[in-house]
Formats: C-alpha cells, structure tokens, sequence
C-alpha cells in the first residue's frame, strides 16, 4: 500500500523534497483551499449522549487534541462527530454485555435452587443459559464492529500513533554544517 503524500509542511521541515518551489506552493494552497476556516460544532445527538460527548471534549474541547495540531476545521466535523458517536454506542453495548454476563452468572450461581423449587425444568434452564450466551456473542459482534469503525477513523485521522508518525519528519536537517563552520573558523 504507498504511503500517502506528506503534507507541505512536513516537506519544508525535511528542507530535502524532488519537488520544485512552485510546486511546493502549489500544495499548500491545494492543503489549505481544503479547509473551511470554520470551528468544529458538536451536533446536539452527540451532546446528548454523555460517553459521546466526554469525547468530542477530549478531543475537540478548549485543549483538545485536534485544536492541538490545527485540525479543528468544519471539513472535519461529520468524521469527528461520527467518532465521537461510536465511542457512545460502543459503551452502551460493553455495558450491555457486562450486564448480561452477571446475569449469566447469578443463573449459575441459582441453578440449584432454581432446579429444586421446581420454579424452571432443566431443559428450560440450558435453553435460557443458551440465548443468553446467544446475545452476549452477539453483542460482541456489534462492539467489535463498532470498534473496527472507529479504528478506521482513527487511521484516518491520524489518530493512532503509526498514521502520526506518517506525517512527521524522518531527519531534520541541521540549519549549521558543523564542518563548514569549523572550516570558516580557519
């Protein structure tokens, strides 16, 4: 898969490119004719959900990490909000299921007392156990389909650690060549 383009300013950090000047120039108007130069705004079904909103905060508050590196922009609001309203979802389910498991849980804790007060047949007690253990697998198939969503934004967005790097200069070059200053100093 080929790594995609570094930004300008990735290039004039490296100070070492094939391109031209005007090339150069080129691609910081086309990076910055992308931008809207408008905030980010949380939409109101992510303010409503609290796990959701803890996030877009974290992400995009007054010290937010993308208004850390200058990725507040509304082009980028949809992605972010989506983000934001998977991390909610995501929750919800791992809630759902640490609910379900307890559930399971007390089931075999009872099973006993269930059994011998005659209150469920056994066959009725396997059947229930198993469409329980049915909705957790279940659960766990959306969680982690929520999770490989995010995941992909995250890639996206250089929100993991690799797609980070990916935009950082490999060597900065020094502004002085010390064997040049020691040959001026002669």
């Amino acid at each position: 898969m080929p790594m995609p383009p570094k930004p300008a300013a990735v290039l004039e950090a490296e100070k070492k490119s094939h391109r031209t000047k005007a090339e150069l120039e080129m691609r910081k108007e086309g990076e910055a004719a992308v931008l809207t130069g408008k905030p980010m705004k949380e939409r109101p079904e992510v303010k409503a959900n609290p796990t959701a909103h803890k996030e877009y905060l974290r992400l995009n508050g007054k010290n937010g990490l993308l208004k850390a590196i200058d990725k507040d922009d509304a082009i980028y609001e949809p992605v972010i909000n989506r983000y934001c309203m998977l991390q909610g979802e995501c929750t919800d389910f791992e809630e759902q299921r640490n609910a379900l498991s307890k559930s399971i849980n007390e089931l075999e804790r009872d099973k006993e007392e269930l059994l011998t007060s005659g209150e469920i047949t056994l066959t009725a007690y396997y059947k229930l156990r198993s469409s329980m253990q049915t909705n957790m697998i279940s659960l766990d198939r959306q969680i982690q389909a929520k999770r490989k969503m995010m995941f992909d934004i995250e890639r996206e967005n250089a929100m993991t650690i690799a797609a980070a790097l990916r935009s950082i200069p490999k060597k900065i070059e020094p502004e002085d060549d010390p064997l040049r200053k020691v040959l001026n100093a002669l």
